[in-house]
């Protein structure tokens, strides 16, 4: 099989579980494979080395700065970013091949992504096609350098991929690794808000709850996908109190206003 001229970087952190398909799913096809690990102290390093990846060791500072630098590393001019818990199906590797071998007419693509719980793929709550940049010519796009949900800054237009072209995430083994991640990420929503001086009060901190819920269940017909649908609705209401209630302590333990 020919190589596609396109780097892809890969994020890891204690990703044992999910790295080796991950990397089975871009081995023998991309011309460069970048795994950049903040810190494991499980085997991900050691799995990832079986591949022949480029393998650099960085510990996180936030989440744009990290994947800024690593795709800097990148030898080739197009960067394909993934995280460790996704896997690119054979359809979208046929549709970047296709791609890449002519002239894309923009510097950037969303791929559509679907999410899993455990072995269920939730269609519906704005779960599908969720898409996704995470194709790109290096040089014309970074992340705004902060913890979490960094904006995107490009310098042009995007076009997509189309749907059935997809990436495999799977997001959560069960509702204990989602309460887990919402844990940790809602820790780091909550930093950034400090930092930022973004104001949040209780009143806005709980529309935007019952914002959240409401709209991802009804508008966009989570209910569809039953009980797991409506977790994922309750999940993401519970985000925005979550990152209040930490964001409330955060102000109070620095004396802030």
């Amino acid at each position: 099989m020919n190589r596609i001229p396109v780097s892809v970087v890969i994020i890891t952190k204690n990703e044992e579980k999910n790295i080796d398909v991950c990397l089975r799913s871009v081995a023998g096809w991309a011309d460069e494979i970048i795994v950049v690990d903040d810190e494991s102290t499980d085997r991900t390093v050691e799995l990832a080395k079986r591949f022949g990846v480029k393998l650099f060791t960085r510990k996180m500072e936030n989440e744009g700065r990290h994947r800024n630098w690593a795709y800097a590393q990148a030898k080739n001019t197009w960067v394909l970013s993934l995280d460790a818990d996704e896997e690119v199906l054979p359809e979208l590797r046929e549709e970047i091949t296709v791609l890449l071998s002519g002239q894309p007419k923009f510097p950037a693509y969303t791929i559509p992504r679907r999410n899993y719980i455990g072995n269920y793929w939730v269609k519906y709550g704005g779960q599908y096609p969720a898409s996704q940049l995470r194709l790109f010519l290096k040089d014309q796009f970074r992340y705004e350098e902060v913890e979490v949900h960094p904006r995107v800054f490009l310098d042009g237009e995007t076009g997509h991929l189309p749907q059935g072209k997809d990436i495999v995430h799977k997001s959560y083994r069960d509702f204990s690794h989602f309460l887990a991640k919402l844990n940790g990420q809602t820790t780091l929503e909550a930093t950034k808000w400090i930092k930022t001086g973004r104001q949040m009060s209780f009143g806005r901190a709980l529309w935007r709850t019952s914002d959240r819920f409401f709209r991802l269940l009804l508008r966009k017909k989570a209910y569809k996908d039953g009980f797991i649908g409506f977790m994922f609705a309750v999940f993401a209401g519970l985000y925005q109190i979550m990152s209040y209630a930490k964001y409330w302590e955060m102000k109070k333990a620095k004396g802030l206003r």
